[in-house]
């Protein structure tokens, strides 16, 4: 597939996947192939990759619970838009309708389990689920705070979810299992080094129903510079102008 059209194709699937279809090993490891090839800073390779495919090992990830995080709500509700005229004009941000009616009504009473229940329930669906960790203490020459290592993570991320869409894999970061106390309870349970830090989760499988959700993108001259930042660069070509 044309690289830019496959970047353009592909998306979060944020609903159920079929649980009677099975990613295959050779295209699991086609994904973890795309992993490999992953741009890291200083080519440190900071990163490992637990591929969960047992039932019953998804039905114990998915009954873990996190405490509701009542700033991941606040500040969601800030980014959504309750119409899709409204987000065609934002150009950034989704449809609020994406979201359980407490994640999109300030006033509405909060899921007991907050954002953990949202996320868990799709889980034991999954084909497949993946762990990405990394060990914090270690990071690339004179990069403080790690930048450059979360930024390589972005990149295994990434790759990873343009070889699965190439696959016809629906795929979904899961960000659940990554804060605590659900993250303790995943090391245990798959015996992850207590050294090492969960950076993403991420659910794959085939979707059960077509997503169709619209999906919007800020136009090329509303982020692109030309030689000053106060001139915007055109995607037309200085002879089509």
């Amino acid at each position: 597939m044309d690289v830019l059209k496959l970047i353009q194709a592909r998306q979060s699937t944020r609903g159920p996947f079929d649980p009677g279809r099975r990613i295959s090993h050779e295209d699991m490891t086609k994904i973890l192939e795309a992993a490999r090839w992953a741009p890291t800073a200083h080519n440190m390779q900071n990163f490992d990759i637990m591929v969960v495919d047992d039932p019953g090992e998804l039905q114990v990830i998915a009954a873990l619970r996190s405490s509701a995080n009542e700033t991941f709500v606040r500040e969601n509700y800030k980014q959504l838009s309750f119409s899709e005229e409204e987000l065609r004009r934002k150009k950034v941000g989704l449809l609020g309708t994406m979201f359980p009616a407490w994640m999109r009504d300030p006033n509405a009473k909060q899921d007991a389990n907050g954002p953990a229940s949202f996320q868990s329930g799709l889980i034991p669906s999954s084909a497949g689920f993946l762990i990405v960790t990394y060990d914090p203490a270690r990071r690339a020459p004179a990069s403080e705070g790690d930048f450059l290592g979360v930024v390589s993570l972005g990149c295994v991320m990434e790759n990873m979810w343009l070889m699965a869409n190439s696959l016809g894999i629906a795929f979904q970061v899961v960000s659940v299992v990554s804060s605590e106390p659900a993250a303790a309870q995943v090391k245990e349970l798959l015996e992850i080094p207590k050294d090492l830090k969960i950076a993403f989760a991420a659910r794959l499988g085939y979707a059960a129903h077509p997503s169709n959700y619209l999906r919007v993108r800020r136009d090329v001259e509303d982020f692109a510079h030309g030689n000053a930042f106060t001139d915007r660069w055109s995607p037309r070509s200085p002879a089509e102008m």
